[in-house]
């Protein structure tokens, strides 16, 4: 006959594995859109600096330029600087509305081509005109405005040197191709970004899905698991008992059975009314724990006895409904396939976990073979198993044919303070 010694101990049970757990991300706020400036919306303040810079180094330049000069020099290059400033502050703008300004921008390129060979102390103010540039147009037009301003600033400086010092030739141009090269970097970064986070954002909203789907098929089986342990398996008892009085009836056994399953079916219209309430327990909750575990097997086996080891530990409420469960589906087991002349239920309190073993001397069956759950029931102990292991406990079955059976389960006690706290009673 099974043993309570294969119960499985507690550094079994905790060397259980656990469901992995889900870390969500945060979600970003927004992904920035494509092209322009890389990361437009984060790099806005960087934009508004090349623009006071580029008017910042533009007055300098008129200042410089105003007085080394003579007025007749000195109007013409104001007229070039005028329209420049001008066409900057259209392209600008276009630029932040996202509107098409390349036909301003190339204008700007020429007219900004014109002065700073007529002016080469404007130069300076070349940066503010390539980052321009690179943010208000893209592809092929870009790198064609960035090159001719590089190339007129070279020419300018050139042509102020005399046409001696190659350095004021190849600077610019040397200087142009490495901003190239770093923002098409920076730009590509910035891309690869903004496709990373639309990557997560997906991944988020297809994570939540699943867990909305995981969410309802486990609502599914926890109502299932519900009904077979309250409504299905009193109402399979009750028509026990109901088929065994029409057979006996009208003797005093039979008045005895169709009582009992009056009571029983009383009992599944209490329990399915309190499935509508949160799937609760009345009548077995606000009892002490081993009270309300002797009331759920007397339902099916009013023969069944109770023993509680150890010393008593508070329990949650988790574990006490999964505790319930168990023993009622068991209990109804034994009424419905054991034929057992007793059966025992043990609680047992161990320093980090709790143990309840259902044992009946009934007819045993072999697990191995046990069929597999169908329309005509089989879901007891599958049920019985989820409930324990949801909770980080472990269930198992000893039974032999012609030995009896043990259901024992054991889970894992709470943390201090978040159970409610059950006594227990002297064995019944």
């Amino acid at each position: 006959m099974p043993t309570r010694a294969s119960v499985p101990s507690p550094a079994e049970a905790s060397a259980e594995s656990q469901p992995p757990s889900l870390v969500r991300s945060s979600t970003p706020s927004a992904v920035p859109s494509a092209g322009g400036l890389p990361g437009r919306a984060s790099l806005a303040g960087i934009g508004l600096a090349v623009h006071l810079g580029f008017a910042l180094l533009l007055v300098a330049s008129l200042v410089r330029y105003v007085m080394r000069h003579s007025p007749a020099d000195n109007l013409m290059v104001l007229g070039l600087a005028a329209v420049a400033c001008l066409l900057y502050a259209v392209v600008a703008v276009l630029a932040r509305r996202g509107h098409p300004g390349a036909p301003w921008m190339f204008a700007l390129v020429a007219v900004w081509a014109v002065l700073v060979v007529a002016a080469p102390s404007f130069a300076w103010c070349s940066f503010a005109l390539f980052f321009l540039s690179r943010y208000a147009l893209a592809g092929a037009a870009a790198y064609a405005a960035a090159g001719i301003t590089a190339a007129a600033t070279a020419a300018g400086l050139f042509r102020m040197s005399g046409g001696t010092d190659l350095a004021m030739l190849l600077g610019p141009l040397a200087v142009g191709a490495m901003l190239t090269l770093i923002y098409d970097r920076i730009q590509h970064d910035a891309e690869e970004q903004r496709r990373l986070h639309a990557e997560v954002s997906l991944a988020q909203e297809q994570l939540a899905a699943s867990e909305r789907r995981a969410g309802t098929i486990a609502e599914r089986e926890r109502v299932s698991r519900e009904i077979h342990d309250t409504v299905t398996q009193g109402l399979a008892s009750s028509l026990l008992l109901l088929e065994a009085a029409g057979r006996a009836w009208p003797s005093d056994a039979a008045r005895r059975d169709l009582r009992e399953a009056t009571a029983l079916l009383r009992g599944n219209l209490s329990e399915t009314r309190s499935l509508v309430h949160e799937l609760a327990s009345p009548g077995l909750d606000a009892s002490p724990l081993p009270e309300a575990l002797l009331l759920a097997a007397r339902q099916y086996v009013p023969e069944a006895r109770l023993l509680v080891t150890g010393e008593p530990r508070p329990v949650s409420p988790e574990v006490r409904h999964a505790l319930l469960r168990v023993v009622q589906s068991a209990a109804s087991n034994i009424r419905l396939h054991a034929s057992a002349g007793a059966a025992a239920v043990t609680l047992g309190f161990l320093p980090e976990a709790v143990t309840l073993d259902i044992y009946d001397d009934g007819a045993g069956f072999d697990p191995a073979a046990a069929a597999p759950p169908s329309d005509a029931g089989g879901y007891g102990l599958r049920a019985m198993r989820q409930r324990v292991e949801q909770l980080g406990g472990v269930l198992s079955v000893q039974s032999a044919p012609g030995e009896g059976t043990i259901v024992a389960a054991q889970l894992p006690l709470p943390s201090a303070g978040q159970g409610t706290a059950d006594t227990a009673g002297a064995p019944a």
